[in-house]
């Protein structure tokens, strides 16, 4: 796993440890070839790392790498450029990574006004000028009521969708990476797509894309998600650019 640089461990509101869980609460198959139902001298005994510690470390691993990135609140004294306020924190490719960052990462819940968690693919910056994102768009929700929003389980669920590719078909190649904002008066979560959906096939996979996010998010058929292209959102100086498609 990729460390957090110095810079941004004295800045980031949380800390990344190295375990998930107590190892012996994890269970491990088996060794091949021996029946994992046989009784022998009682009840069959489940397997831990203390058994076979050598064999223990395995993971699964992700189709991509993700990096997750952090926006912390401006502080008001300047030197609140977007990118000083930007921070990369850590890099993983496997689900037990994944939890391990998660379950030790303040909670979306938690963070003050104005920060902003991000996950992206690796190599990818949570920027509009990114040469990846630059011709691109998002999807997005906003949450008003804050108090009434199960955010924390909102954006799990929205991360585990990107990681776990489910956000599209396998060769539409479109998700970048997914973020939460946390302002005064809402949560607004979106997905960021690497073109606006133009050419063959690509309407109907941008569109495939806001369907299975709003599925994640548990929204009614009344309300809407929005997209809108990252150009736009430039030009109008917020992130709240009139919407080019709605489901």
């Amino acid at each position: 796993m990729a460390a957090a640089t110095a810079s941004a461990a004295t800045e980031i509101p949380f800390e990344i440890k190295d375990e998930q869980r107590p190892l012996d609460e994890i269970p491990v198959s088996p060794p091949n070839g021996e029946d994992e139902t046989k009784e022998e001298e009682g009840p069959f005994e489940q397997l831990t790392v203390f058994h076979d510690a050598d064999n223990f470390n395995v993971k699964h691993p992700l189709m991509n790498k993700w990096t997750l990135w952090f926006t912390k609140p401006p502080s008001g004294k300047g030197g609140n450029d977007w990118s000083d306020l930007l921070k990369e924190v850590v890099t993983f490719d496997s689900v037990e990574e994944f939890w391990g960052i998660y379950n030790n990462i303040t909670k979306t819940s938690e963070l003050p006004p104005k920060s902003d968690y991000h996950l992206f693919k690796q190599g990818v910056r949570p920027e509009w000028e990114d040469t990846q994102n630059k011709n691109g768009g998002k999807w997005a929700y906003q949450f008003k009521e804050k108090r009434n929003v199960q955010i924390d389980e909102l954006w799990l669920h929205v991360m585990l969708a990107a990681i776990g590719e489910t956000l599209e078909s396998d060769d539409a190649k479109e998700v970048m990476g997914v973020v939460v904002n946390v302002r005064k008066a809402f949560y607004r979560i979106g997905v960021w797509t690497r073109t606006m959906g133009k050419g063959a096939g690509k309407n109907e996979a941008l569109m495939e894309i806001g369907k299975r996010f709003k599925e994640v998010l548990k929204l009614k058929e009344r309300d809407m998600v929005e997209f809108s292209g990252h150009t736009d959102s430039a030009h109008s100086g917020s992130t709240r650019a009139k919407a080019k498609y709605t489901v």
